[in-house]
């Protein structure tokens, strides 16, 4: 198998350490794509992510799988242990619920705040547009208190225990840094999730 990382990369990232957290890095190839440089973009990238996105995942009989939480979710299916994902009906539903509510209403909203506001994304992000980045600037932030006051009293975002969301939510704080923006440095409760999870990560 060979996983197309973008290393610093939120998506990339959060396959890289998903399948880091399985202790599996070395069953993988990993080949590393620069999304500055638009290899992404290349014809023969294309021919495995259409979509030109990064990561994908290509078995061993050809197969190539875009979307993080698909190839993590794939990891999951092949690697059972450690489980990330759930192991019963209803630690499945709440650390899903959590990773999307962090992938949706976190990652996406900075995502489009730093797509339409920092300057390196300007040949990227053409035009950029002042007014969805202060919207988007605005949900995120929103978000993110409120979160914060869901881990008031818990270890792990959710099922009591590390999962996945534990993972996006560390990642996406350390994306959150390129707007000089540390959630992980404001808010209490995300601080000492995020120290957590870097140890555990370690």
């Amino acid at each position: 198998m060979q996983l197309y990382h973008a290393p610093k990369a939120v998506n990339p990232e959060r396959t890289y350490n998903f399948l880091k957290a399985k202790g599996k890095l070395d069953a993988v190839e990993i080949v590393e794509i620069s999304i500055m440089k638009g290899e992404h973009k290349q014809p023969e990238y294309r021919k495995l992510s259409p979509f030109a996105q990064v990561p994908v995942l290509v078995l061993d009989d050809g197969t190539a799988i875009t979307e993080s939480r698909a190839i993590c979710s794939y990891f999951e299916a092949l690697f059972p242990e450690p489980n990330l994902m759930g192991v019963d009906a209803k630690e499945k539903g709440l650390i899903e619920m959590w990773d999307r509510r962090i992938e949706f209403m976190m990652m996406a909203q900075f995502a489009t705040w730093f797509r339409n506001a920092h300057p390196i994304m300007a040949p990227l992000e053409n035009p950029q547009l002042p007014d969805a980045a202060a919207k988007a600037e605005k949900s995120v932030k929103k978000f993110v208190s409120r979160l914060d006051q869901h881990l008031d009293g818990k270890d792990w975002v959710a099922a009591d225990r590390f999962s996945i969301a534990d993972i996006t939510l560390f990642l996406t704080c350390g994306f959150c840094s390129v707007m000089q923006w540390k959630p992980h440095r404001e808010f209490e409760h995300i601080s000492n999730h995020y120290g957590r999870v870097k140890e555990h990560l370690a």
